[in-house]
């Protein structure tokens, strides 16, 4: 019985979605420029990242690979001895 009520709630929704043809959205007006620009950026502005948004990428800092000193404090969790 829970199994079919489950399959009944899945195929209602399912049936949820929009039957109908989308409509493209009509442009919207340019966004008013900042405060402190003289004009307004245009698309190609505003689509060019800054380098903060998109910092490069670096490696691995560790060229090679290096055996760890033995760390003291590096102790088994309490209950394991």
């Amino acid at each position: 019985m829970k199994a079919r009520i489950t399959l009944l709630a899945l195929f209602a929704l399912g049936a949820c979605g929009k039957v109908g043809q989308l409509t493209p959205v009509p442009p919207r007006p340019a966004p008013a420029k900042a405060a402190g620009t003289m004009v307004a950026p245009t698309p190609e502005e505003m689509l060019n990242l800054p380098p903060q948004s998109a910092p490069y990428r670096v490696d691995d800092p560790v060229e090679k690979s290096q055996v760890r000193p033995d760390d003291r404090f590096n102790l088994p969790p309490p209950g394991t001895r």
